[in-house]
């Protein structure tokens, strides 16, 4: 008698009550056929039961056991009691589970816990979930989040038995703008029997494309502008050493790259020595970009092309030659893999206008910067004396050099200017793509493009240029694919310097040089 009474009560300790749920259903949920399961879990979700969360997750960690028709749950850490049986879960049955708990975690206080129950349920509400997505509806705070519930319960409404229901609920969708909502529409407008409820699908369905169509235009625009930005910062600095300078320079793309490599050892420097400040080493690197890169051209311009100037066809030999040099003493320092240029903190994510329509930060900050190296060029050019003296060279070096301007310094400093911006487009585009040693090799073309198409000197011409071949570009790969986007623009730049060889904004005088 003792031994049983001792038994009995280490049966009870370890055995956590279940009394709060219905015995009869959480004994009906853990054991019988699948439908029957399932309609048991369904009716106790619509009941709204707060024990049937805790009995869930018990089930789920396989503390739950059937012994004499009961459904006994099992303390964690304790022993399950002899000759009792645990139940079984098919995947149909853990599907329906996890349903149920991210529908009860809609009730929560933590709107973290809302968020993500939300994201579980996207796909997965019917209307077995009604009552209890309406009761979490009712008591949603959060502006964003109502909004998805209310989208998901239009949603749920939809696989209702009642056509009017369903008609109510498409009406309720056509206001959406996401590409999973239309998705839904067109798998139930397959199996609509109503003919009002199937026109009203089939008119929600038509809504909600025509909107997702202006977020593909517009994130077709914003691409477009992306690229535009980015061939813009890399012309830039090619616009002053062939546009002004008429400096054939093919090793204008290793500038860049070496721009990019600068950025990467900035950021394992602080990756190093001072990783609490890790997101704020591109206030570091972008200087740092500049420096490496006018360096790097001023070296350049001081010890070969110096003495070619004049002489086009050596000039490019001689920087090509040059940027076969700095491409291998990159891969001997760095190895030839790329190397990871991590973004910082505030430049991760973006910022989602609609659910096709997402602005990456990284891009947005790319488009500021390149208006802001844009503005700062031409306030140097036209408001400082460097710049004056660029001018007068570039337009007659003899009466510069006549009037006391050394030549040969401008000549230096105006190639070291255009090499240092070229570093900041590296420092850029290190945040948008890999980092390598043929880095510089995939923009040079497009480069040389913008400054020929905008006009030989001119910095207005070569916003013009970048971003209308950025746009112009993806337009064209949406159409017919990269490569023959890339044939297009070659033809068309052919086309255009036919009919105007100094470009499209060509300067204006009796001659141009």
């Amino acid at each position: 008698m003792i031994r049983r009474l001792v038994l009995g009560w280490l049966l009870v300790l370890c055995v956590v009550p279940t009394w709060a749920l219905p015995p009869e259903v959480a004994a009906r949920i853990a054991a019988g056929e699948g439908d029957e399961r399932v309609a048991a879990l369904q009716q106790a979700l619509a009941a709204g039961d707060e024990s049937l969360g805790p009995f869930l997750r018990a089930l789920q960690d396989g503390r739950v056991r059937l012994k004499g028709g009961q459904a006994l749950v099992i303390a964690e850490g304790a022993e399950a009691p002899p000759e009792a049986e645990e139940p079984m879960l098919n995947n149909r049955m853990r599907r329906e589970i996890d349903s149920a708990l991210a529908g009860l975690d809609l009730l929560s206080a933590d709107r973290a816990i809302r968020a993500k129950a939300l994201a579980t349920l996207r796909d997965d509400a019917d209307a077995s979930k009604l009552p209890l997505l309406e009761k979490a509806l009712a008591a949603e705070t959060d502006s964003d989040l109502r909004s998805k519930l209310g989208a998901l319960v239009a949603g749920a409404k939809l696989s209702s038995t009642d056509a009017a229901q369903r008609r109510t609920a498409a009406l309720e969708l056509a206001g959406s703008a996401d590409p999973a909502t239309r998705a839904l529409l067109l798998e139930r407008l397959g199996s609509e029997t109503d003919a009002e409820a199937k026109a009203a699908m089939k008119k929600a369905v038509d809504a909600i494309g025509d909107r997702l169509a202006w977020g593909e235009r517009a994130q077709l625009l914003f691409s477009g502008l992306s690229l535009g930005s980015v061939l813009l910062l890399v012309a830039l600095g090619l616009a002053i050493t062939y546009g002004l300078m008429g400096v054939i320079n093919m090793a204008h793309g290793e500038l860049l790259m070496v721009g990019a490599y600068a950025t990467y050892l900035v950021q394992q420097g602080f990756r190093a020595w001072a990783p609490a400040a890790f997101d704020y080493y591109l206030w570091l690197a972008l200087p740092a970009s500049f420096l490496a890169a006018a360096l790097v051209g001023a070296a350049m311009e001081r010890t070969v092309i110096r003495w070619l100037y004049g002489r086009p066809l050596e000039t490019l030999l001689a920087t090509w030659g040059i940027s076969l040099v700095l491409m291998q003493t990159v891969r001997t320092l760095f190895g030839a893999q790329n190397v990871a240029v991590e973004n910082p903190g505030w430049l991760s994510g973006g910022w989602a206008l609609l659910p096709n329509l997402t602005l990456p930060y990284n891009r947005l900050a790319i488009l500021a910067f390149a208006a802001l190296v844009l503005v700062g060029m031409a306030l140097l050019l036209a408001r400082t004396r460097l710049g004056l003296m660029v001018r007068g060279v570039t337009q007659n070096r003899r009466m510069a050099a006549c009037v006391g301007v050394n030549t040969a310094q401008v000549d230096t400093m105006a190639f070291a200017l255009g090499s240092g911006i070229a570093g900041l487009a590296g420092c850029a585009l290190s945040q948008i793509g890999n980092v390598g040693p043929d880095l510089g090799q995939s923009y040079i073309v497009d480069a040389f493009m913008v400054v020929v198409l905008g006009g030989v000197g001119q910095l207005a011409g070569t916003v013009y240029a970048g971003l209308g071949l950025g746009v112009l570009s993806k337009l064209l790969e949406g159409w017919q694919g990269a490569v023959l986007a890339k044939i297009a623009l070659l033809l068309l730049l052919v086309l255009v310097i036919q009919k105007k060889p100094q470009g499209l904004f060509a300067l204006k005088g009796r001659s141009v040089e």
